[in-house]
């Protein structure tokens, strides 16, 4: 395990450093080529001519050429790479058409310099570079690295073991654990490795791995999983898995195995850039061909060159990258961080939406859910929660605590004493109170004949008994709560024209009754973790195009296998890893607020795409000298100042955006408090 988390981690780190890396190399290169451009704005006849100002000194034209040859080959070196893994994987895209554009425009400048007549493009082609750095800096600022994943996961596994030898108890690393080792578990640890109980019992909390809510009773000879947080009693556990064949080691491989096979969709200004670049070419040589015939040689190549440069559109650059940037800023301050853009792009196209039930649409802890009162409810509060305040059952603090949520006081009973297994009995003022299992109501033969106790056991929740002085009193019912948010999170995505799904690990009952109770349009109950993913699959064969909400670990293989990927809330790290899209806070009422944005956003990109291209559509014509005969031409420099305006237009387009942003939210002050609560009931319901 040591050997393959330092793998992992070699990994992750690597993929983290090359992400930041090129941050880095993109905003050093374009600092760099921004002060270089300087001296070439000032010896550049154009400025000078348009300013209405003269430099000249020695050797202008070749010190002009030194610097831009600084600039073309410091500052486009990234899109000339790019451009020839484009050229090579035959799918000509952004890169190239910066590379084409660049390069047209140094080295026809460079040969005006030395052997031919004609305007240079010095300044055009050292801002162009300018732009597109920028451009990508921005993008490369706002695409996070994904690949911690597999770190966070092999984080849960506990690090040390307490090794049982005879009467002796050793701190060992849990690498070293073989099968048949002896280890003790105190309350409150996690449980080092797969095996078996041999001594002890208690509740171990299997929700991390199993996404089961409750908490589930172990007692000697019953199996526990490596990861597992031990809740009351100390459990002694032979070691039957280690290493790589534990079920969280297996969970790591499917999650890997499952990012490894991801396909990635091209994005759009790619393929606008693409079908630019083959336009261009086109339109260049067409160009060239026409006026040569025409019998103006110098002037054909002028154009052609004009047209190339021009072609590439400074806007198509910051299309994307700004509405990506504002989009981020708007999503994070709504709460809803993106770690994969091409996901939060297809959110859009989603038309099914897969609930895990634990923790997303129920709030994963067990709660009294109804009361059934035959005496004054408040006197079956007070006497229920009186006998179960010294318990550390889970059912006993989920009575206590909502007993007191309801103000009731709870006296300290007279007598105490636990049944193992079937409830407890205390003596208050002066009543004999049994808070009782259906399995102790056999042994003392009382008889259930009440309609709606029947149909809450028949949901599927957990049902106890009181008993004063040998009559039934009242029941409670205990389930996993429904969160309130989640009645208008279906209803909102059901208004989007989206189906809704449930999976969850519990039973038939309860699945049935907690989809009945939202509304959703199916479930499916009793799936096993490693089966989340194949249902996924097969919506996603039936030709939905399908996000998956969840939480635990557990949900990590089913996150990478849907469309779109969505970690809900204070879970576990790793789905958060696993996953496309976080949602910081635990309300699923997001889910369709992410389906929204993402709706906006892409209509914003589209846009901006249109502008960019608008501008092209324009200009390259007229570049190209369609209008000569009229007078007009547009020279590179006219072309540089259309293409500005582009991309001013483009950037204010983007800002329109932000009237999406929350109202109020100060995101500083509010989120973290948000965070803090739930992270006390996190701790709170570990």
């Amino acid at each position: 395990m040591e050997q393959q988390h330092s793998e992992h981690n070699q990994h992750s780190q690597h993929a983290q450093h090359t992400h930041e890396h090129h941050i880095e190399e993109f905003k050093k290169r374009f600092w760099v080529c921004l002060i270089l451009t300087v001296p070439i704005l000032l010896l550049s006849e154009m400025i000078q001519m348009w300013f209405g100002f003269r430099i000249e000194i020695p050797y202008q034209k070749v010190i002009l050429f030194i610097l831009s040859s600084a600039v073309y080959f410091y500052g486009g070196s990234p899109f000339l790479k790019g451009s020839i893994k484009e050229i090579k994987a035959r799918q000509p895209g952004m890169m190239t058409l910066i590379s084409t554009a660049i390069s047209v425009a140094f080295f026809y400048s460079s040969a005006t310099v030395f052997f031919i007549a004609g305007k240079d493009f010095f300044w055009e082609l050292a801002t162009l570079i300018d732009v597109m750095l920028f451009g990508h800096w921005i993008e490369a600022k706002s695409i996070l690295g994904a690949s911690r994943a597999l770190e966070e996961l092999v984080k849960i596994m506990p690090t040390v073991a307490h090794l049982v030898k005879g009467s002796a108890i050793e701190d060992v690393p849990v690498s070293q654990l073989k099968a048949g080792d002896v280890v003790l578990v105190r309350p409150g640890e996690k449980i080092p490795a797969d095996g078996v109980v041999v001594e002890g019992e208690s509740y171990v909390n299997e929700a991390l791995l199993t996404g089961e809510s409750k908490p589930v009773h172990k007692k000697p000879g019953e199996k526990v999983i490596g990861g597992a947080i031990n809740t009351e009693g100390a459990l002694k556990v032979k070691i039957e898995r280690t290493g790589e064949e534990t079920y969280l080691a297996q969970v790591i491989a499917l999650v890997k195995q499952a990012q490894e096979s991801r396909s990635r969709t091209q994005d759009l200004a790619n393929r606008a850039a693409a079908f630019l670049f083959y336009v261009a070419l086109t339109v260049g040589i067409v160009t060239y061909a026409v006026w040569y015939l025409l019998g103006m040689p110098e002037f054909a190549l002028e154009r052609a060159v004009t047209v190339l440069v021009i072609a590439c559109p400074h806007a198509l650059g910051l299309a994307i990258p700004l509405v990506v940037a504002i989009s981020t800023s708007i999503t994070a301050k709504s709460g809803i961080l993106i770690r994969d853009r091409r996901a939060f792009e297809a959110a859009k196209d989603l038309n099914a939406v897969v609930f895990d039930k634990t923790g997303t649409l129920t709030e994963g802890k067990f709660g009294v859910s109804d009361v059934i009162a035959l005496i004054p409810e408040d006197e079956l509060l007070k006497l229920t929660a009186s006998v179960e305040r010294n318990s550390e059952h889970i059912i006993a603090k989920a009575i206590v605590e909502y007993a007191e949520h309801n103000g009731v006081d709870i006296p300290e009973p007279e007598e105490f004493k636990a049944i193992p297994g079937k409830g407890a009995y205390g003596k208050v003022a002066g009543k004999e109170v049994y808070v009782a299992s259906p399995n102790l109501l056999k042994e003392m033969k009382i008889e259930v004949n009440h309609e709606r106790i029947k149909e809450l056991q028949e949901q599927g929740k957990t049902v106890v008994f009181t008993l004063v002085d040998g009559k039934l009193a009242g029941a409670f019912a205990l389930a996993d709560r429904i969160r309130e948010e989640s009645y208008e999170a279906v209803k909102k995505l059901k208004e989007l024209g989206v189906k809704v799904y449930m999976l969850t690990g519990d039973a038939e009952e309860v699945a049935r009754w907690v989809s009945r109770e939202l509304g959703i349009d199916d479930y499916f109950a009793q799936v096993l973790p490693h089966e989340k993913a194949e249902k996924i699959k097969l919506l996603k064969e039936k030709g939905y195009r399908v996000a998956m909400v969840g939480d635990g670990i557990n949900d990590a293989p089913a996150l990478v296998t849907a469309d779109v990927g969505i970690a809900i809330g204070a879970g576990t790290d790793v789905a958060i890893e696993s996953a496309d899209i976080i949602l910081v806070r635990n309300d699923p009422r997001d889910v369709p607020k992410v389906i929204d944005l993402s709706g906006k956003t892409y209509g914003k990109m589209v846009q901006n795409l249109w502008w960019a291209a608008g501008y092209n559509i324009f200009a390259i014509p007229l570049a190209a000298g369609v209008l000569y005969s009229y007078g007009i031409v547009v020279s590179p420099a006219i072309g540089a100042l259309l293409m500005s305006l582009s991309t001013v237009i483009v950037a204010m387009n983007s800002q329109t955006l932000r009237k999406y942003e929350p109202k109020g939210v100060e995101f500083e002050e509010e989120a973290p408090e948000v965070e803090h609560e739930e992270h006390k009931e996190h701790m709170h319901h570990h």
